[in-house]
């Protein structure tokens, strides 16, 4: 029977405090000895709970102890990249399904190591091997070409021959007035350089080699990279001895083989059957040794994820050690935070990593009181993880802060609906995201196996889900569904049109007139819920919506500024800061409400008492003459309520005001009275050694 999905939860309300704010962290020392550090560390990296402090921060990195280990971690990287390279060549399927192991003891990892070194040796064995056999096979496959070709060239020889004994081709008056037999040279060349061939033959031989070539259908391939490259066959027809000399030489700069033909037929068909021979017993031994490298590569494709894990963890782990600082007495002394609520684990890992090393020299873990500023570590589930992630790429909130990731959870989703708003895309989204909420178990397995943005939806599934959920509500109060509207309830405005509608003639709808349906225009009632679905049919649609819209994004921006202020009045009380509240909070307060909150009111204001008979002053005139038109009278029809100006100028001045209140009160005392910056300061209180 198949388990229902069970959603993240809290225990209790020592929990949400957890998440409400971040850890609270002690500064930790850690003594080990040099035999069982490596076990000690392998322990806390498993439990993930330490942050270590490099204590050798003026040593180079070439200078620290562990810098040997490290080389050696990196050596096995690179043997476990040249396995990832053949295994991709030969396009094994990599396991995804594997579970993440954890890292080696010294005898395993020996083991290992050793294991690394011996299969790449056997790999760059087979795969030299492997080149030599393909090597051979390309050239007995071109020489095959070559055989197969020489008869069409050796037809235009004998008619070359003729047309020398007709006279055309002059006799060398040197040997008596005979003709010279015509020489002659076969080979292989890249097609792209025959050209380039042609051209240089022409000048070295001045005009008296010839050059017959033809091109090999058959793809034929590099034996190191297997990459195909288009070849051709040809025949230099010659007269000498020195002009071979240098046909020869041009064909080596230009990468071209030679191969030896003879002219007789009977001969050529007879070296083409010894080669046809030496190609079958060659693809027979290419086969056998490719099943062999096959065969180790697929030992090699089941184990290659886990130690890539394995040497990752081990190369951390001596990173870790060279942070360490040696005593004395020979001892390896650490320094590293560790959260209040995991100093009993860490004590319990130290003590097992001790055993397990065999050492007799027992770790010694020791709180610290210091006055440094304690690292921002925040606990996450499931749920909470893709929110922080969010959070913390926009900046780290400081040590002991409130978090926003946990308000984040229903603000990002709820201001991604606002802006989305529409019910059938985010019916859709929503749909997306709780199928991945309801298959994470599957998902999970397969995890190792996505690419980056697969992986990155799978981790945002909550955020997924949550955006398509406030789309669909906002979707409903903007009454869209797929840029349609929903008639659900009704509309509340009637045309009253007696004639027959014609396209041309544009139609109003008064909201003074409103009564009984249908000799009215309205019903003077609105919609139940939402948007009239009467706008979609309206020409002034955009510009109502637009403005509806608009007005609300000011609100929720006013809101969601003021909550995160209000929060800062909380962060500052929490660290005894009063400086902080006067000189910082306060002044946002008033700066914000002064103008946002201002902006808001009128809109409020503007909603609630203005209509159709008096005069529509604009909202955005009356901010811009808050400051460009200081303690001016508006007029009357730019006026929303009596007194305005004098209402105005007096907000523009407390916001002036506070501008050098939130810039300079605060630095002004800090340096005025030293006392008052160290009294705000984070402080870490001596406390008794917790460990159980």
């Amino acid at each position: 029977m198949s388990r229902s999905p069970q959603l993240p939860c809290f225990s209790s309300s020592d929990d949400m405090s957890k998440l409400l704010r971040s850890e609270e962290m002690t500064l930790c020392q850690v003594f080990l000895s040099q035999e069982a550090a490596y076990n000690c560390i392998r322990e806390l990296g498993e439990l993930g709970a330490v942050q270590f402090s490099d204590l050798n921060e003026g040593v180079s990195a070439f200078s620290r102890n562990y810098v040997s280990e490290i080389r050696r971690m990196e050596e096995m990287e690179r043997r476990l990249r040249f396995f990832a390279g053949e295994i991709e060549k030969e396009k094994l399927p990599v396991p995804a399904d594997y579970n993440i192991p954890g890292a080696p003891n010294q005898k395993d990892l020996i083991d290992l190591e050793a294991t690394l070194e011996q299969l790449e040796v056997e790999t760059r064995q087979i795969n030299g091997n492997q080149e030599a056999l393909l090597r051979n096979f390309y050239e007995l496959k071109e020489l095959k070409h070559v055989l197969n070709s020489a008869g069409a060239f050796f037809q235009e020889g004998a008619a070359i021959e003729r047309e020398q004994q007709a006279g055309i081709l002059k006799y060398d008056e040197e040997l008596g007035g005979t003709a010279r037999h015509l020489s002659f040279l076969c080979g292989v060349i890249n097609r792209a350089k025959i050209p380039v061939f042609e051209r240089v033959l022409w000048r070295a031989s001045r005009g008296k080699a010839l050059l017959r070539h033809m091109e090999i259908t058959e793809p034929l391939k590099d034996p190191a990279t297997e990459e195909e490259i288009p070849k051709s066959t040809f025949i230099v027809y010659f007269q000498g001895e020195q002009l071979k000399i240098r046909v020869k030489k041009i064909c080596e700069g230009l990468g071209a083989t030679t191969y030896p033909c003879k002219e007789a037929y009977s001969e050529r068909k007879q070296t083409e059957m010894e080669v046809d021979k030496r190609i079958t017993e060659l693809i027979d031994i290419l086969k056998e040794t490719h099943n062999h490298r096959y065969r180790m590569l697929d030992t090699v494709v089941q184990n290659i994820n886990s130690w890539i894990i394995q040497v990752k963890k081990v190369k951390a782990i001596y990173y870790t050690m060279n942070k360490f600082k040696k005593t004395d007495t020979g001892l390896l002394m650490a320094e590293g935070w560790v959260p209040m609520s995991q100093l009993n684990d860490v004590d319990i890992a130290l003590k097992r990593g001790t055993t397990s090393a065999g050492s007799a020299t027992q770790a010694i873990l020791n709180t610290v009181t210091t006055r440094r500023t304690p690292p921002t570590y925040h606990k996450s589930n499931k749920l909470t993880k893709g929110f922080q992630a969010m959070i913390d790429a926009y900046g780290v909130a400081t040590y002991q802060e409130i978090n926003p990731a946990i308000f984040t959870i229903i603000t990002f989703p709820f201001l991604f609906g606002v802006m989305f708003g529409d019910l059938g895309h985010g019916f859709i989204m929503f749909l997306a995201g709780l199928y991945l909420v309801l298959k994470e178990s599957t998902f999970i397995k397969k995890l190792k196996s996505f690419d980056e943005i697969s992986a990155m939806m799978f981790h945002g599934r909550y955020i997924i889900m949550l955006n398509g959920l406030f789309a669909m509500y906002a979707g409903l109060l903007y009454n869209d569904i797929f840029a349609k509207s929903l008639n659900i309830f009704g509309s509340s405005w009637y045309p009253d049109i007696s004639e027959p509608i014609n396209k041309g003639i544009q139609y109003g709808l008064d909201p003074k007139e409103y009564g009984p349906l249908p000799s009215h225009n309205y019903s003077g009632h609105p919609y139940p819920f939402g948007i009239d679905p009467v706008w979609n049919l309206a020409e002034n649609k955009l510009t109502f919506i637009n403005s509806y819209k608009m007005k609300l994004a000011v609100i929720l921006g006013l809101i969601q500024m003021t909550f995160g202020v209000v929060i800062s009045y909380f962060n500052y009380r929490f660290k005894g800061s009063t400086l902080d509240v006067y000189c910082t909070f306060i002044p946002q307060m008033i700066f914000l409400q002064c103008i946002v909150g201002y902006l808001a009111f009128m809109i409020f204001f503007k909603w609630f008492t203005v209509n159709t008979h008096t005069a529509q002053p604009s909202i955005l005139l009356c901010l811009i003459s808050m400051f460009l038109k200081f303690g001016a009278p508006l007029g009357e029809d730019n006026e929303l309520y009596a007194n305005q100006h004098i209402v105005q100028s007096a907000l523009a001045v407390m916001a002036l005001i506070c501008v050098p209140w939130m810039m300079l009160a605060k630095p002004f005392i800090e340096r005025m009275y030293p006392r008052v910056r160290q009294a705000v300061s984070y402080t870490v209180l001596p406390r008794q050694n917790k460990l159980k």
